[in-house]
Protein backbone atom coordinates (compact mmCIF):
# COMPACT_ATOMS: atom_id res chain seq x y z
CA UNK A 1 0.00 0.00 0.00
CA UNK A 2 1.10 3.88 -0.45
CA UNK A 3 2.93 4.74 2.49
CA UNK A 4 1.26 7.89 4.26
CA UNK A 5 3.39 10.51 3.00
CA UNK A 6 2.85 9.03 -0.79
CA UNK A 7 -1.52 9.54 0.43
CA UNK A 8 -0.75 12.85 2.08
CA UNK A 9 0.45 13.81 -1.47
CA UNK A 10 -2.06 11.96 -3.63
CA UNK A 11 -5.15 13.19 -1.63
CA UNK A 12 -3.62 16.71 -1.77
CA UNK A 13 -4.55 16.87 -5.53
CA UNK A 14 -7.94 15.91 -4.49
CA UNK A 15 -10.00 19.04 -3.06
CA UNK A 16 -12.87 17.04 -1.72
CA UNK A 17 -11.05 15.28 1.05
CA UNK A 18 -10.69 18.66 2.73
CA UNK A 19 -14.04 17.71 3.34
CA UNK A 20 -15.57 14.41 3.05
CA UNK A 21 -14.50 10.70 2.46
CA UNK A 22 -15.38 10.16 -0.62
CA UNK A 23 -15.78 6.65 -1.15
CA UNK A 24 -17.96 7.11 -4.54
CA UNK A 25 -15.81 6.11 -7.48
CA UNK A 26 -17.62 3.52 -8.14
CA UNK A 27 -20.24 6.54 -9.63
CA UNK A 28 -17.96 9.46 -10.27
CA UNK A 29 -14.11 9.96 -9.83
CA UNK A 30 -13.12 12.46 -7.17
CA UNK A 31 -12.03 16.03 -9.44
CA UNK A 32 -8.28 16.56 -9.14
CA UNK A 33 -6.53 20.12 -9.45
CA UNK A 34 -4.44 18.22 -12.44
CA UNK A 35 -7.74 17.66 -14.35
CA UNK A 36 -9.55 20.92 -13.56
CA UNK A 37 -6.59 22.65 -14.74
CA UNK A 38 -6.14 20.54 -17.91
CA UNK A 39 -10.47 21.94 -18.55
CA UNK A 40 -9.04 25.30 -17.78
CA UNK A 41 -6.17 24.62 -20.29
CA UNK A 42 -8.79 23.83 -23.10
CA UNK A 43 -10.80 27.27 -21.92
CA UNK A 44 -8.23 28.79 -22.14
CA UNK A 45 -7.22 27.82 -25.87
CA UNK A 46 -10.74 28.81 -26.93
CA UNK A 47 -10.70 32.65 -25.29
CA UNK A 48 -7.45 33.31 -26.48
CA UNK A 49 -7.68 31.61 -29.76
CA UNK A 50 -11.05 31.67 -30.69
CA UNK A 51 -11.22 28.36 -32.94
CA UNK A 52 -7.48 26.08 -32.65
CA UNK A 53 -8.98 23.11 -34.32
CA UNK A 54 -5.36 22.11 -35.03
CA UNK A 55 -4.57 22.52 -31.58
CA UNK A 56 -7.78 20.76 -30.80
CA UNK A 57 -6.77 17.66 -33.15
CA UNK A 58 -3.04 17.20 -31.76
CA UNK A 59 -4.76 17.05 -28.03
CA UNK A 60 -7.48 14.54 -29.83
CA UNK A 61 -4.88 12.35 -30.61
CA UNK A 62 -2.73 12.82 -27.96
CA UNK A 63 -5.69 11.58 -25.82
CA UNK A 64 -5.86 8.61 -28.03
CA UNK A 65 -2.43 7.61 -27.65
CA UNK A 66 -2.15 8.17 -23.99
CA UNK A 67 -5.05 5.69 -23.75
CA UNK A 68 -3.61 3.00 -26.03
CA UNK A 69 -0.62 2.67 -23.93
CA UNK A 70 -2.47 2.13 -21.20
CA UNK A 71 -4.17 -0.50 -22.30
CA UNK A 72 -1.09 -2.19 -24.52
CA UNK A 73 -2.66 -1.39 -27.73
CA UNK A 74 -2.34 0.56 -30.76
CA UNK A 75 -3.47 4.09 -31.12
CA UNK A 76 -5.30 2.81 -34.42
CA UNK A 77 -7.25 0.27 -32.31
CA UNK A 78 -8.71 3.04 -30.55
CA UNK A 79 -12.13 4.86 -31.11
CA UNK A 80 -12.45 8.16 -28.84
CA UNK A 81 -16.30 7.83 -28.10
CA UNK A 82 -18.85 9.97 -25.68
CA UNK A 83 -19.96 7.36 -24.08
CA UNK A 84 -19.72 3.36 -23.37
CA UNK A 85 -22.88 3.65 -24.67
CA UNK A 86 -21.92 5.29 -28.27
CA UNK A 87 -18.90 2.68 -28.29
CA UNK A 88 -21.53 -0.92 -28.27
CA UNK A 89 -24.01 0.71 -30.15
CA UNK A 90 -21.34 1.57 -32.98
CA UNK A 91 -20.37 -2.15 -32.42
CA UNK A 92 -23.91 -3.89 -32.48
CA UNK A 93 -24.70 -1.38 -35.98
CA UNK A 94 -21.93 -3.39 -37.26
CA UNK A 95 -22.25 -7.08 -36.90
CA UNK A 96 -24.66 -9.29 -38.56
CA UNK A 97 -27.03 -11.01 -37.06
CA UNK A 98 -27.87 -13.45 -40.08
CA UNK A 99 -26.05 -16.68 -39.37
CA UNK A 100 -24.67 -16.39 -36.06
CA UNK A 101 -28.02 -14.52 -33.70
CA UNK A 102 -27.00 -15.60 -30.73
CA UNK A 103 -25.44 -12.61 -27.64
CA UNK A 104 -24.86 -14.88 -24.55
CA UNK A 105 -24.03 -12.45 -21.25
CA UNK A 106 -24.65 -12.76 -17.50
CA UNK A 107 -26.89 -10.74 -15.51
CA UNK A 108 -24.33 -8.85 -13.86
CA UNK A 109 -23.92 -6.88 -16.58
CA UNK A 110 -24.66 -2.68 -16.41
CA UNK A 111 -28.25 -2.11 -17.82
CA UNK A 112 -27.02 -0.42 -21.03
CA UNK A 113 -25.41 -3.69 -22.39
CA UNK A 114 -28.45 -5.35 -21.99
CA UNK A 115 -30.84 -2.80 -23.54
CA UNK A 116 -28.46 -2.18 -26.20
CA UNK A 117 -27.96 -5.75 -27.17
CA UNK A 118 -31.73 -6.19 -26.56
CA UNK A 119 -32.05 -3.41 -29.09
CA UNK A 120 -30.71 -5.71 -31.90
CA UNK A 121 -33.66 -8.15 -31.44
CA UNK A 122 -35.35 -6.45 -34.57
CA UNK A 123 -32.02 -7.25 -36.29
CA UNK A 124 -32.24 -10.97 -35.96
CA UNK A 125 -30.31 -11.01 -32.52
CA UNK A 126 -31.56 -13.62 -29.38
CA UNK A 127 -30.19 -12.86 -26.00
CA UNK A 128 -29.71 -15.53 -23.50
CA UNK A 129 -28.89 -13.99 -20.57
CA UNK A 130 -26.95 -16.37 -17.91
CA UNK A 131 -28.13 -16.05 -14.30
CA UNK A 132 -25.60 -15.68 -11.74
CA UNK A 133 -25.13 -18.28 -8.88
CA UNK A 134 -24.26 -17.43 -5.19
CA UNK A 135 -23.35 -14.19 -6.23
CA UNK A 136 -21.23 -15.19 -8.74
CA UNK A 137 -21.41 -16.55 -12.62
CA UNK A 138 -18.52 -19.12 -13.63
CA UNK A 139 -16.74 -19.46 -16.89
CA UNK A 140 -18.45 -23.18 -16.80
CA UNK A 141 -22.04 -21.02 -17.41
CA UNK A 142 -20.74 -19.20 -20.22
CA UNK A 143 -19.51 -22.16 -21.93
CA UNK A 144 -22.88 -23.94 -21.51
CA UNK A 145 -24.55 -21.09 -23.12
CA UNK A 146 -21.89 -20.53 -25.60
CA UNK A 147 -22.06 -22.34 -29.17
CA UNK A 148 -21.62 -22.30 -32.85
CA UNK A 149 -24.57 -20.03 -32.96
CA UNK A 150 -23.07 -16.91 -30.80
CA UNK A 151 -22.34 -13.75 -32.18
CA UNK A 152 -20.54 -11.94 -29.46
CA UNK A 153 -20.11 -12.55 -25.57
CA UNK A 154 -20.33 -9.29 -23.67
CA UNK A 155 -18.76 -9.65 -20.35
CA UNK A 156 -18.35 -7.68 -17.74
CA UNK A 157 -14.76 -7.02 -15.80
CA UNK A 158 -16.20 -6.22 -12.68
CA UNK A 159 -20.60 -6.52 -11.54
CA UNK A 160 -21.68 -3.11 -10.16
CA UNK A 161 -24.25 -4.67 -7.89
CA UNK A 162 -22.07 -6.27 -5.91
CA UNK A 163 -18.40 -6.27 -7.09
CA UNK A 164 -17.78 -9.62 -8.50
CA UNK A 165 -14.71 -10.00 -11.20
CA UNK A 166 -14.98 -11.91 -14.01
CA UNK A 167 -12.51 -15.24 -14.87
CA UNK A 168 -11.91 -13.33 -18.10
CA UNK A 169 -9.34 -15.39 -19.80
CA UNK A 170 -11.58 -18.73 -19.81
CA UNK A 171 -14.88 -17.25 -20.80
CA UNK A 172 -12.84 -15.63 -23.98
CA UNK A 173 -10.97 -19.09 -25.10
CA UNK A 174 -14.21 -20.74 -24.80
CA UNK A 175 -15.90 -18.17 -27.19
CA UNK A 176 -13.29 -18.18 -29.77
CA UNK A 177 -13.18 -21.77 -29.62
CA UNK A 178 -16.92 -21.46 -30.95
CA UNK A 179 -16.06 -18.55 -33.72
CA UNK A 180 -17.74 -16.22 -31.16
CA UNK A 181 -16.44 -12.76 -30.45
CA UNK A 182 -15.93 -11.31 -27.20
CA UNK A 183 -16.52 -7.92 -25.70
CA UNK A 184 -14.69 -6.72 -22.46
CA UNK A 185 -16.70 -4.16 -20.57
CA UNK A 186 -13.82 -2.53 -18.34
CA UNK A 187 -15.72 0.59 -16.76
CA UNK A 188 -16.32 -0.71 -13.08
CA UNK A 189 -12.39 -1.36 -12.78
CA UNK A 190 -10.93 0.69 -15.16
CA UNK A 191 -8.16 2.96 -13.68
CA UNK A 192 -7.50 1.13 -10.98
CA UNK A 193 -4.93 -1.82 -11.76
CA UNK A 194 -3.11 -2.58 -15.39
CA UNK A 195 -4.92 -3.43 -18.32
CA UNK A 196 -3.63 -5.52 -21.15
CA UNK A 197 -6.52 -6.30 -24.29
CA UNK A 198 -3.23 -8.32 -26.14
CA UNK A 199 -2.60 -10.81 -23.28
CA UNK A 200 -6.47 -10.69 -22.83
CA UNK A 201 -7.08 -11.66 -26.66
CA UNK A 202 -10.46 -9.65 -26.33
CA UNK A 203 -12.24 -8.37 -29.39
CA UNK A 204 -13.63 -5.38 -27.97
CA UNK A 205 -13.09 -3.18 -25.10
CA UNK A 206 -15.21 -0.22 -23.88
CA UNK A 207 -14.87 1.70 -20.67
CA UNK A 208 -15.28 5.28 -19.77
CA UNK A 209 -13.30 7.72 -17.49
CA UNK A 210 -15.81 9.46 -15.18
CA UNK A 211 -15.10 6.92 -12.92
CA UNK A 212 -11.69 5.62 -11.63
CA UNK A 213 -10.14 7.41 -14.72
CA UNK A 214 -11.05 10.50 -12.50
CA UNK A 215 -12.40 12.82 -15.19
CA UNK A 216 -16.17 14.22 -16.43
CA UNK A 217 -18.64 12.31 -17.67
CA UNK A 218 -18.62 12.82 -22.01
CA UNK A 219 -15.79 10.91 -22.76
CA UNK A 220 -15.17 7.10 -23.85
CA UNK A 221 -13.16 4.70 -25.28
CA UNK A 222 -13.32 1.67 -27.63
CA UNK A 223 -10.62 -0.77 -28.37
CA UNK A 224 -11.34 -3.06 -31.63
CA UNK A 225 -8.83 -5.60 -32.13
CA UNK A 226 -6.66 -4.69 -35.23
CA UNK A 227 -7.65 -7.48 -37.69
CA UNK A 228 -11.45 -7.06 -36.89
CA UNK A 229 -11.14 -3.11 -37.96
CA UNK A 230 -11.77 -3.18 -41.28
CA UNK A 231 -14.34 -6.44 -41.78
CA UNK A 232 -16.83 -4.16 -39.68
CA UNK A 233 -18.76 -1.19 -41.12
CA UNK A 234 -21.29 1.01 -38.35
CA UNK A 235 -24.19 2.44 -39.61
CA UNK A 236 -24.39 4.35 -36.47
CA UNK A 237 -21.40 6.75 -38.02
CA UNK A 238 -20.93 10.33 -38.67
CA UNK A 239 -18.36 13.23 -39.52
CA UNK A 240 -15.35 12.09 -37.61
CA UNK A 241 -15.89 8.13 -38.38
CA UNK A 242 -14.51 8.91 -41.96
CA UNK A 243 -11.13 8.64 -43.71
CA UNK A 244 -11.20 12.58 -44.19
CA UNK A 245 -13.64 14.41 -41.73
CA UNK A 246 -12.24 17.83 -42.91
CA UNK A 247 -13.43 16.99 -46.42
CA UNK A 248 -16.48 17.86 -46.20
CA UNK A 249 -18.09 15.09 -48.21
CA UNK A 250 -21.77 15.03 -48.04
CA UNK A 251 -22.31 12.55 -51.11
CA UNK A 252 -19.86 9.90 -50.02
CA UNK A 253 -19.23 7.27 -47.26
CA UNK A 254 -15.30 6.11 -46.69
CA UNK A 255 -15.12 4.89 -43.11
CA UNK A 256 -11.75 6.24 -41.98
CA UNK A 257 -8.95 2.40 -41.60
CA UNK A 258 -9.00 2.61 -38.03
CA UNK A 259 -10.75 2.50 -35.22
CA UNK A 260 -12.21 5.96 -35.50
CA UNK A 261 -14.54 4.37 -37.99
CA UNK A 262 -16.14 3.56 -35.05
CA UNK A 263 -16.81 7.08 -34.01
CA UNK A 264 -19.64 9.77 -34.80
CA UNK A 265 -19.24 13.66 -34.39
CA UNK A 266 -17.40 16.11 -33.07
CA UNK A 267 -15.11 14.45 -30.43
CA UNK A 268 -15.65 15.58 -26.44
CA UNK A 269 -12.64 17.90 -26.69
CA UNK A 270 -12.50 19.27 -23.25
CA UNK A 271 -12.31 15.89 -21.94
CA UNK A 272 -9.48 14.95 -24.24
CA UNK A 273 -7.77 17.55 -22.46
CA UNK A 274 -8.86 15.98 -19.08
CA UNK A 275 -7.92 12.35 -19.54
CA UNK A 276 -4.52 12.87 -20.68
CA UNK A 277 -3.83 14.52 -17.00
CA UNK A 278 -5.77 12.16 -15.13
CA UNK A 279 -3.46 8.90 -16.72
CA UNK A 280 -0.43 11.31 -16.01
CA UNK A 281 -1.87 10.78 -12.29
CA UNK A 282 -2.04 7.50 -12.22
CA UNK A 283 0.55 6.63 -13.88
CA UNK A 284 2.98 8.49 -11.43
CA UNK A 285 1.24 6.57 -8.96
CA UNK A 286 1.69 2.87 -10.34
CA UNK A 287 -1.28 1.12 -11.50
CA UNK A 288 0.57 -2.03 -9.63
CA UNK A 289 0.68 -0.37 -6.56
CA UNK A 290 -2.58 1.21 -7.23
CA UNK A 291 -3.88 -2.41 -6.94
CA UNK A 292 -2.36 -3.83 -4.36
CA UNK A 293 -3.32 -0.30 -2.51
CA UNK A 294 -7.41 -0.80 -3.29
CA UNK A 295 -6.86 -4.69 -2.28
CA UNK A 296 -5.72 -3.75 0.99
CA UNK A 297 -8.34 -1.36 1.44
CA UNK A 298 -11.43 -3.88 0.23
CA UNK A 299 -9.78 -6.48 2.28
CA UNK A 300 -9.79 -4.33 5.36
CA UNK A 301 -13.76 -3.21 5.05
CA UNK A 302 -14.74 -6.98 4.27
CA UNK A 303 -13.20 -7.79 7.73
CA UNK A 304 -14.72 -4.90 9.05
CA UNK A 305 -17.92 -6.19 8.41
CA UNK A 306 -17.83 -9.47 8.99
CA UNK A 307 -16.37 -8.97 12.49
CA UNK A 308 -19.88 -6.64 12.71
CA UNK A 309 -21.86 -9.51 11.25
CA UNK A 310 -22.36 -7.59 8.44
CA UNK A 311 -23.60 -9.36 5.59
CA UNK A 312 -21.38 -8.82 2.15
CA UNK A 313 -22.87 -9.33 -0.76
CA UNK A 314 -19.36 -9.41 -2.44
CA UNK A 315 -17.53 -12.07 -3.23
CA UNK A 316 -15.03 -13.41 -0.34
CA UNK A 317 -11.99 -13.28 -2.42
CA UNK A 318 -12.40 -9.66 -3.85
CA UNK A 319 -9.37 -7.84 -4.47
CA UNK A 320 -11.97 -4.02 -4.81
CA UNK A 321 -12.26 -1.96 -5.95
CA UNK A 322 -16.27 -2.14 -4.89
CA UNK A 323 -17.38 -3.78 -2.08
CA UNK A 324 -21.20 -3.94 -1.74
CA UNK A 325 -23.02 -4.15 1.87
CA UNK A 326 -26.48 -5.31 2.28
CA UNK A 327 -28.78 -3.61 3.83
CA UNK A 328 -32.64 -3.47 5.42
CA UNK A 329 -32.38 0.08 3.70
CA UNK A 330 -29.48 1.06 1.96
CA UNK A 331 -31.16 4.93 0.98
CA UNK A 332 -31.78 5.45 4.74
CA UNK A 333 -27.96 4.17 4.86
CA UNK A 334 -26.45 6.55 2.53
CA UNK A 335 -28.64 9.20 4.17
CA UNK A 336 -26.71 8.79 7.40
CA UNK A 337 -22.90 8.25 6.15
CA UNK A 338 -23.47 11.46 4.43
CA UNK A 339 -24.37 13.02 7.68
CA UNK A 340 -21.31 12.43 8.36
CA UNK A 341 -19.88 13.53 5.62
CA UNK A 342 -19.28 10.28 4.28
CA UNK A 343 -19.94 9.74 0.34
CA UNK A 344 -20.97 6.35 -0.83
CA UNK A 345 -23.54 5.20 -3.32
CA UNK A 346 -26.72 2.52 -3.04
CA UNK A 347 -27.97 -0.03 -5.42
CA UNK A 348 -31.34 -2.04 -4.96
CA UNK A 349 -30.44 -3.28 -1.06
CA UNK A 350 -26.46 -2.90 -1.60
CA UNK A 351 -25.02 -0.19 0.16
CA UNK A 352 -21.62 0.29 -2.21
CA UNK A 353 -18.41 1.81 -1.19
CA UNK A 354 -15.55 2.02 -3.96
CA UNK A 355 -11.47 2.47 -3.37
CA UNK A 356 -9.31 3.97 -5.57
CA UNK A 357 -5.75 5.47 -5.25
CA UNK A 358 -6.19 8.57 -2.85
CA UNK A 359 -8.44 6.49 0.00
CA UNK A 360 -6.81 5.10 2.56
CA UNK A 361 -7.39 2.88 5.79
CA UNK A 362 -8.57 6.28 7.99
CA UNK A 363 -11.21 5.88 4.99
CA UNK A 364 -12.23 2.65 5.91
CA UNK A 365 -12.13 3.41 9.80
CA UNK A 366 -14.60 5.97 9.22
CA UNK A 367 -17.16 4.01 7.18
CA UNK A 368 -16.74 1.35 9.83
CA UNK A 369 -17.66 3.47 12.38
CA UNK A 370 -20.60 4.88 11.12
CA UNK A 371 -21.47 1.22 10.25
CA UNK A 372 -21.45 0.18 13.82
CA UNK A 373 -23.80 3.01 15.08
CA UNK A 374 -26.23 1.79 12.78
CA UNK A 375 -26.31 -1.95 12.49
CA UNK A 376 -30.05 -1.74 12.36
CA UNK A 377 -30.47 -0.60 8.88
CA UNK A 378 -27.80 -3.63 8.06
CA UNK A 379 -28.77 -7.02 7.15
CA UNK A 380 -26.72 -9.50 9.77
CA UNK A 381 -25.60 -12.61 9.40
Amino acid sequence: MFTSAESNSIRSRFPIFQRKVYLNSCSQGALSDKVESALHAHIHSWHEQGSPWDRWMEEYEAARASFARFIGAAPEEVAIVTSASAGINSVASALDFGHRTKVVMGEFEFPTMGQIWLAQQRRGAQVHFIPAEQGKISPDAYARATDEQTCIVPLTQVCFLNGFRSEIAPVVKQAHERGALVMLDGYQDCGTRPIDVKALDVDFYVTGALKYLLCPSGIAFLYVRSGLVRSLTPTITGWFAQQNPFAFDVKHFDPADTARRFEAGSPPLPHVYAIQAALEILGKAGYERIANHVSGLAGALMRGARDLNIRIKTPDDSVGPLVVLQMKDSDAMVKRLAARNIVASNRSDGLRVSFHLYNTMADVEAVLEALKENLELAVLS
